[in-house]
């Protein structure tokens, strides 16, 4: 069958495959971890480009020289764009003075004040490099402020790579490491209860909503936030919400604050300093003396260079008002993918915050049919992956979402072409 004429080239991919040669033979996996190809967000891999050559702005280029408006954003921390101006003229001055030093720079210290000043729940913070350095710290914190053991977690989670945070048949964890783990359904305020009142749990943990991977993602019922605080209260349980993924992008006093509530810790990362290394663990004022008895640090945690682009990168979000710019770019993109889907017949989801969604084709339970509209798209020069949420930059512009959602429909109508039974 003759596919549909389309006016965009596809991307050939000979370069990065020699460099993943290279990769293979140097490094396991050619690469490791969430962005290799070995994760199942890059399937078929033929469709997909594995290194990049330079960066700016909404966009990347491969090691071929193809150009791709990326909705992946470093999966999260491009919140500004690539090489914002602002924010790395604010690093140059600072790696000009000082960065890692015997003793910790005052940015340490200016940093913090502004960051506890702009987040709603924190009285003070803790910086680390990675998003799981935060989690484990907010666990710890909690266990060694309640004296207890047990960790509520919702079904689907994803809270980093630590020992604690896997299942007992992955490679390399014990029981031990996962024995005093509680799973509870998201939304479910009874199972949450339930699991409390068997007693000995220390803190429950969750992102503000469900951004897993292969589902749709799913917000918040009314009331459920008000309702784990509430049992948080009643039981004496830390209340953590890892605001990694989705932290500065649904508001920059953070999202518990956006669902109307106050954790007794929050963990961020990705979006806080736009690609410059650093997290950070915000705290209530009951949890200051326990995590003060923690001995935990890292060699580059009080790095300079990463404190003045926090700083210049959270004011640039707060001029920009980049929340409310999220979720306007974000509708909009969403709703044009769903036109141009059911244009050739075909029901795509998009789930989640606009500023952080979830795509899901669902005509095929097998998810095929996704995958191969998402080889299509990405082949010419649009960054998504299969199943993972995509995020939002600030130097998108509307027509790159025009732009988007034309190759969003030749995509479409090349799976018509191929597909003329599938869909509705």
């Amino acid at each position: 069958m003759t596919e549909t004429p389309t006016r965009t080239p596809l991307n050939t991919y000979d370069k990065s495959r020699e460099w993943m040669e290279r990769a293979n033979r140097v490094i396991p996996a050619g690469i490791p971890g969430h962005q290799g190809p070995s994760e199942g967000c890059y399937i078929p891999q033929s469709a997909f480009p594995f290194f990049s050559s330079r960066a700016e702005g909404s966009r990347f280029w491969d090691a071929d020289g193809n150009e791709y408006l990326d909705y992946m954003c470093g999966y999260g921390p491009n919140v500004l764009g690539y090489r914002d101006a602002d924010v790395d003229a604010a690093a140059r001055a600072q790696a000009a003075i000082e960065d890692v030093v015997t003793i910790p720079s005052t940015m340490l210290v200016e940093t913090a004040e502004f960051m506890v000043g702009q987040i709603a729940s924190a009285d003070w913070v803790f910086f680390a490099k990675n998003g799981g350095d935060t989690t484990t710290l907010a666990i710890m914190t909690a266990r060694a402020a309640t004296m207890r053991k047990g960790i509520v977690f919702v079904d689907g989670y994803y809270h980093g790579v630590a020992p604690w945070t896997q299942k007992l048949d992955y490679p390399g964890v014990l029981e031990e490491d996962v024995a005093h783990n509680v799973y509870v359904p998201w939304n479910d305020l009874a199972a949450v209860e339930q699991a409390f009142a068997a007693g000995g749990i220390a803190a429950f943990i969750s992102t503000p909503y469900m951004h897993g991977n292969f589902v749709d993602n799913v917000l918040p019922a009314e009331g459920y936030w008000q309702g784990v605080r509430d049992l948080c209260d009643k039981y004496g349980v830390v209340l953590i919400m890892d605001d990694v993924r989705a932290g500065f992008r649904l508001d920059l006093a953070g999202s518990d604050h956006f669902y109307g509530i106050k954790a007794d810790l929050t963990c961020y990362c990705k979006a806080i300093a736009n690609g410059y290394n650093i997290s950070m663990l915000g705290g209530a004022e009951s949890l200051r003396e326990a995590v003060s008895t923690i001995m935990y640090t890292g060699s580059y945690w009080m790095s300079a260079v990463p404190f003045a682009a926090t700083i210049a990168t959270q004011r640039k979000l707060a001029e920009l008002d980049a929340p409310a710019m999220f979720r306007r770019i974000g509708t909009t993109l969403g709703e044009g993918l769903v036109a141009a889907g059911k244009e050739f017949g075909f029901d795509l989801h998009v789930s989640g915050e606009p500023a952080l969604f979830y795509l899901r084709l669902a005509d095929d339970p097998t998810l095929n049919l996704h995958q191969e509209w998402i080889a299509e798209i990405v082949q010419r020069g649009v960054f998504f992956t299969n199943h993972h949420n995509h995020f939002l930059n600030a130097s998108l512009t509307d027509a790159d979402v025009n732009r988007t959602i034309e190759v969003a429909h030749e995509a479409f109508a090349v799976l018509r072409e191929r597909h003329p039974g599938a869909g509705a």
